[in-house]
């Protein structure tokens, strides 16, 4: 198992991906890079698994290939939109192929890599389509004094760094795409771990009294019952 407080500073540290690619080499490829560049990522390596974690998982971005078997990448695009799911992905084409790129955008996708393609610029498009979903141009989130630096993986009050694990990054991160809005302790630890991990919903608390201990306790309010909510002390609402 991968050593998650050990990461990287290149990504949006508490998304979760999907990889749906057929080929074993570059499926291990994307993975590995996504992992490093500090994701939690989840792989499918045909299209009936993958339109099945698409549909059952909650993930922010998926990368899929068009070419894949059972059932191709453009079918299984177009079924998770038939079904309401609104998650962004990036379509994965052939050099020659410009007939799937059309496919793949009439079906329902977001943004597209023709075939061989640079790491880097699959990390920037899937850092952009991810801002994008969540409503925010820039990686930077500010709430009140408090600034996160969603690609450095960074914390800022009121202009000092606050040092802080992965996991605690991850968990504040994703408060902050969702500031103002109740999450459930179920939905933290589904987008912190990946599928594999033995998830227990009860570290969330664990990890909900160390970011107050960081960042103060009046920025993460309980809603009994219901989960967590990250607001801006200063704000005439978020007293409440």
């Amino acid at each position: 198992m991968r050593n998650r407080d050990a990461f990287s500073a290149q990504g949006d540290i508490d998304m979760r991906l999907l990889v749906v690619e057929d080929d074993p080499d570059l499926n291990r490829q994307l993975v590995s890079a996504l992992e490093d560049a500090g994701y939690v990522v989840d792989k499918a390596f045909d299209g009936e698994e993958g339109l099945f974690l698409g549909e059952s998982e909650p993930y922010d971005a998926i990368v899929l290939d068009l070419g894949l078997p059972e059932i191709d990448g453009v079918t299984v695009l177009e079924r998770w939109r038939r079904a309401g799911l609104t998650f962004p992905v990036l379509i994965l084409t052939a050099r020659d192929r410009w007939s799937e790129k059309v496919a793949g955008f009439d079906a329902g996708a977001d943004d597209y890599l023709t075939k061989p393609f640079h790491t880097e610029e699959l990390l920037a498009r899937l850092r952009a389509l991810v801002r994008r979903a969540a409503g925010h141009v820039t990686s930077t989130i500010e709430i009140g004094d408090m600034s996160i630096d969603t690609r450095g993986a960074r914390v800022f009050l009121d202009g000092a760094p606050v040092k802080m694990t992965s996991h605690e990054f991850r968990l504040l991160s994703y408060l902050s795409h969702h500031a103002d809005r109740v999450i459930s302790r179920s939905e933290l630890t589904e987008h912190i771990y990946d599928q594999d991990f033995d998830r227990d919903s009860n570290t969330i608390e664990v990890f909900i009294g160390r970011l107050r201990k960081k960042i103060g306790t009046d920025r993460i309010l309980t809603v009994r019952g219901l989960g967590y909510r990250l607001v801006d002390p200063t704000a005439a609402d978020g007293k409440a």
